[in-house]
């Protein structure tokens, strides 16, 4: 078997850019993968890099070597050592893919070949409820909204502000610095969130690396009394020193990684045990089988995971088959709140299959999705 082609797509839907791969095979096998740049910018440069590593080095190769043409890919993009967010957003689509390929071709789904079941369902967070809120008392009432739904986890974001029309938009703070009635807002919404939602749904709090260790940590202590499941990116991802210093000063368990790539760029977090939770995004950290190994690493660190994910569904029902082989599995992001078509691009979006609050595990072939050819 022979990887011969390749399609790409960049999918424009409510100010989201989904990045789908679809490998083909000479015996008419295809699988699929998605790079994680669906917001923010940088999905044409993504796209342009599945693009340059599939015709460089995939085509004509055996798709089931797996780990071989990740090393290769590694190795021979020469940006790849040291790289960001786009080099490993492409290598992490196209891994995803051969797993893809190879668990179709065999019949299984993928969790089968990564060490198979430890859960038929996941537990879940649902991120994007009280994006689109502004004061205190929006927020509480998004969040009512989400616990209705079945969600008995949330995370918001305190100090960031919803902007234009699409779906769940959001501005963070720049030049890391806020004034005192940005932060007492921040306060006032994560004490209005935690009153609507009572004390037996877990909150989380999402900083995106907005402030410095000093700002961050006078926010925290405000915010301790109101039982955070975990406080997410304190500081700047190129901080682990930083966040370890937030980590030190507050009684919260901290959080960070989807802006970490590789098993490399986890190393030195995970060294300084600067973080309780990790958090490898499997479409821009290297795909299934490097975060895989991250959450190995974690484990050894007596450390659990929480995958990062915020993209399309053709990610998260990759995720969902690398969740369901985790042994130190914490809990699943998921943003259930975009708009029908987000979903539409795939037959079965696992997002539309949650129920009190758990995705349950599919059982088909690979990540147990197909492109919706008319919509994609």
């Amino acid at each position: 078997m022979k990887v011969v082609s390749a399609e790409i797509y960049v999918v424009h839907v409510d100010g989201r850019h989904p990045i789908v791969v679809r490998l083909r095979t000479d015996e008419g096998t295809w699988g699929l993968g998605e790079a994680a740049i669906a917001y923010g910018i940088g999905a044409s440069a993504a796209a342009g890099m599945i693009r340059a590593l599939v015709e460089r080095l995939l085509l004509g190769r055996d798709p089931f070597r797996v780990e071989q043409l990740w090393s290769e890919m590694y190795d021979h993009s020469f940006w790849a050592k040291g790289g960001g967010p786009i080099v490993f957003a492409g290598i992490s689509a196209i891994e995803q893919a051969l797993w893809d390929i190879k668990a179709r071709a065999l019949g299984v789904p993928t969790y089968e070949l990564l060490g198979g079941k430890c859960r038929d369902d996941v537990r879940v967070y649902a991120n994007g409820g009280p994006s689109r809120a502004r004061t205190a008392d929006e927020c509480a009432r998004a969040a009512e909204k989400v616990v209705a739904d079945g969600y008995d986890a949330l995370k918001m974001y305190p100090l960031a502000m919803p902007v234009g029309n699409a779906h769940g938009n959001i501005r963070h703070v720049g030049q890391r610095d806020v004034d005192r009635d940005a932060i007492d807002l921040a306060v006032a919404r994560v004490a209005a969130v935690r009153r609507a939602i009572g004390p037996r749904v877990d909150l989380m709090l999402d900083l995106s690396g907005e402030l410095t260790p000093d700002a961050i940590c006078a926010l925290g202590r405000r915010v301790e009394e109101f039982d955070i499941m975990f406080f997410e990116e304190p500081v700047d991802a190129f901080d682990p020193e930083g966040i370890l210093q937030v980590r030190q000063a507050l009684r919260m368990p901290i959080a960070a990684g989807e802006r970490l790539y590789t098993r490399y760029g986890f190393r030195r977090l995970l060294e300084l045990r600067a973080i309780h939770v990790a958090q490898p995004d499997v479409g821009n950290t290297g795909g299934l089988s490097e975060t895989r190994k991250i959450a190995a690493m974690a484990e050894a660190y007596n450390m659990r995971v929480a995958p990062h994910l915020c993209a399309g569904p053709v990610l998260t029902a990759a995720t969902l088959q690398l969740d369901a082989t985790l042994t130190n599995l914490l809990i699943q992001e998921l943003y259930p709140y975009r708009v029908p078509e987000h979903f539409g691009i795939v037959d079965q979006p696992p997002e539309l299959t949650v129920r009190g609050g758990r995705m349950p595990i599919p059982d088909r072939p690979g990540h147990g999705v197909a492109l919706d050819e008319a919509r994609v």
